[in-house]
């Protein structure tokens, strides 16, 4: 009804119009979902129809056993109309009726009503408050529309349509208007037979030309004890409800009634239609299927603890006999109901299609459920597709973090992925300065919560950047700009990641001093080998001295400083990098070098560096990056704990920094993917993600080799810790 309101306030129509208009389409829609047939075969016209409807209702409970339908009554008048008693636990809704029924009578039987409200009570003759909405039900003349509008032209039909309002049709009549209906020169459509009948029958308003007169004998041939057998639920009673015979099979459930003369509501209460147990009562609603129910205190005591027995059926009413006769069978829907009761088949009789209802739902019950269980499998699939989906998710996060990812996906596939040279990327090294000491006095676990503290921002440092993430080993991190993506931004890349690490090393506290750890970075700028090597744990590694140089630009550093190779400082020279020369020093295995030392990004806040959202007070030009000075926000207090001193604005998602070579457009990063599906590791490959792994493999110092050995320390530093490889995992 809050639908109902709803409609009428934007229609702006009264709720009646509405209800109306859904009843015509609900009509349809029950055709569209399959009742069509069913429900033309209720009656050859309306009043059978209508008459029939609480019949089709008991049966659809059969399936819908939740279901509350109306209840119809019918009543003929001697003027042709009809007053139809609708009954309804749901109030307001009467108003559907004239929709359905309109619909009906229009669609089956080519005839337009109009129905209209005579009174509108509640019922009191029924048990429990009923909505009782009489309506007065009156038929108008035959055709559809359709046949209306083709003889709306015909001169000769006009005619006889105004002789029919002067007069009754007579045989003359009928025979014009039959062959009216057949078509001759007005409507030369062929009719089927029995629309001409139809037709012919309504015309002659009810008159058929050849009548039925049914042929009964003088006496009834059968005797009393076949007809208490053949007929074993049935029973005869008065209008004073006294018994008068009864069918030897509920006579055998109530021994009652095997005492005639006794009052049948004794026994029996009515279930359905809800109505007094009165003779006058039943009489109304003769036409409608009865229900009974035995009522428990007066049945034997082997049925006290069962399930009460119901008897569905039809009243007769026998005039000359001032009787009732109840034609029943046991209501019964399952087998599990028959067993309920300790009843067998053979308690009902062989004609009773009780029987056949019984198996027949058994069947159709049995069906649902392995429907329902094929549902139920059918969802326990769809979970387990869904977490499968998550698990498979999870594993390809987990093999992109050891693998590029079109290196993973050529791997998953069985193919063999092709060593490939790139003749110019990137590469950094770090490591914690004291680290041999701090690892002498700290716990165990004091290392680990430190080093996954700095290492989740170093991370997130990556994504930012775009670099690849090559390996962790203990204190040292290395990441690569151009591999395995080949990009022309590798060194800015890779210089501003290092910047920002340099920033994040101070939000890390020493477990030992409780100072801000220090760091330091060597960069250098050359070609490297890159390949996948192992099977049962493969590693993407890279081969070459730009390796062993980048290493020794690292461990020749100084901490909290940036240290660059000539190349790389090159690379950056006209980048707007701040730098400072170092001079030349003495390089273990490749002798005098000239280095420098990377200051700032001259143009890049430090929210740009770091991934953070940009603030209006950040400028473009302010010396962000000056790592001369120790910033107070960004250096903890020495009260603070390892496990709490990343910085709360670090926690919010990445922001990737724009470079030139970043995809700016849709087309684009289409065009990237496109590329990488059909990429080989060549050094001219293109892909859309790469992630980092831990290679191992060992070399000589001055050899080309893989990047996790041969590391060189300064002579104060020399540390046996190296000599033991650790895999870091994240802490959360």
């Amino acid at each position: 009804m809050q639908l109902v309101d709803k409609a009428c306030k934007i229609l702006g129509v009264p709720a009646d119009m509405v209800l109306r208009e859904f009843g015509e389409y609900f009509f349809e829609f029950c055709k569209r979902s399959g009742y069509d047939h069913m429900l033309r075969t209720l009656g050859g016209n309306l009043y059978e129809f209508i008459e029939n409807l609480d019949a089709l209702h008991s049966y659809l409970s059969l399936s819908y056993q939740e279901m509350n339908a109306p209840s119809f009554r019918v009543e003929k008048n001697e003027d042709g109309s009809m007053h139809l008693h609708y009954y309804s636990d749901r109030r307001g809704l009467y108003h559907i009726v004239p929709g359905i029924i309109g619909a009906a009578a229009l669609d089956f039987f080519n005839i337009e009503i109009s129905m209209e409200i005579v009174n509108q009570t509640e019922e009191e003759e029924r048990t429990g408050k009923k909505e009782h909405i009489v309506f007065l039900v009156t038929q108008n003349p035959v055709l559809s529309y359709k046949e209306r509008n083709k003889f709306s032209f015909s001169p000769q039909y006009l005619a006889e349509s105004e002789k029919q309002n002067d007069t009754q049709l007579n045989n003359k009549d009928l025979e014009k208007s039959e062959n009216t209906i057949r078509g001759g020169s007005v409507c030369p459509v062929k009719k089927s037979h029995w629309k001409t009948i139809r037709g012919i029958i309504t015309l002659g308003k009810g008159k058929l030309l050849r009548g039925f007169d049914p042929v009964y004998p003088k006496t009834l041939w059968i005797d009393t004890k076949t007809f208490c057998n053949g007929l074993p639920f049935h029973m005869v009673f008065d209008k004073e409800l006294r018994v008068k015979q009864a069918g030897v099979s509920i006579q055998k459930i109530v021994p009652g009634l095997q005492t005639m003369g006794i009052c049948l509501d004794h026994y029996f209460s009515i279930v359905h239609p809800e109505v007094p147990f009165t003779i006058s009562s039943i009489q109304k609603f003769i036409n409608s299927q009865f229900v009974f129910q035995t009522k428990r205190e007066m049945m034997p005591e082997s049925w006290k603890q069962r399930p009460m027995l119901e008897l569905r059926g039809q009243m007769i009413w026998m005039e000359s006999l001032q009787c009732m006769l109840y034609l029943c069978s046991p209501l019964l829907r399952t087998l599990h109901e028959l067993e309920e009761r300790q009843m067998h088949i053979a308690d009902i009789a062989p004609h009773d299609v009780t029987r056949d209802l019984i198996l027949l739902n058994q069947q159709r019950l049995a069906e649902m459920e392995l429907s329902n269980q094929l549902e139920r499998k059918k969802e326990e699939l769809r979970v387990l597709s869904k977490h499968l989906e998550e698990e498979k998710k999870k594993t390809e996060a987990l093999l992109y973090a050891m693998l590029p990812q079109h290196v993973a996906n050529q791997l998953k596939e069985g193919k063999r992925v092709e060593a490939g040279e790139f003749k110019e990327c990137t590469i950094l090294f770090s490591d914690v300065v004291t680290f041999t000491n701090i690892c002498a006095q700290c716990e165990p676990i004091q290392i680990v919560l430190m080093l996954n503290s700095m290492y989740l921002q170093f991370d997130r440092l990556t994504t930012v950047h775009d670099v690849y993430k090559v390996e962790t080993i203990g204190d040292a991190y290395m990441v690569v700009g151009g591999v395995p993506v080949p990009v022309s931004t590798h060194a800015e890349r890779v210089a501003n990641f290092a910047l920002g690490i340099i920033i994040a090393a101070k939000g890390v506290q020493n477990p030992v001093s409780g100072n801000p750890i220090q760091i330091r970075v060597g960069i250098h700028t050359g070609p490297v080998l890159a390949g996948v090597v192992g099977e049962k744990m493969p590693r993407y590694c890279l081969f070459g001295d730009t390796v062993n140089i980048a290493s020794r630009m690292e461990s020749h550093g100084v901490p909290s400083k940036i240290h660059l190779s000539s190349s790389a400082y090159h690379c950056l020279k006209y980048k707007n990098f701040e730098m400072t020369e170092r001079g030349e020093i003495e390089v273990k295995g490749k002798g005098k070098m000239h280095t420098y030392f990377l200051v700032r990004n001259k143009t890049a806040c430090e929210n740009e560096i770091m991934g953070r959202p940009i603030k209006d007070l950040d400028s473009g030009r302010e010396s962000a990056q000056s790592f001369q000075e120790d910033r107070a926000e960004t250096a903890p207090s020495s009260h603070q704990t390892v496990t709490h001193n990343q910085p709360e604005k670090d926690q919010t998602t990445a922001i990737a920094m724009k470079y030139l070579d970043t995809p700016t457009d849709a087309q684009n990063s289409l065009k990237r993917r496109n590329q990488a599906k059909i990429a080989d590791l060549t050094g001219k490959s293109y892909s859309s993600k790469s992630y980092g792994t831990l290679p191992g493999n060992q070399h000589s110092d001055d050899a080309p080799r893989p990047l996790n050995r041969g590391r060189v320390k300064p002579d104060t530093e020399e540390p046996q810790i190296r000599n033991v490889r650790s895999n870091f995992c994240n802490l959360l």
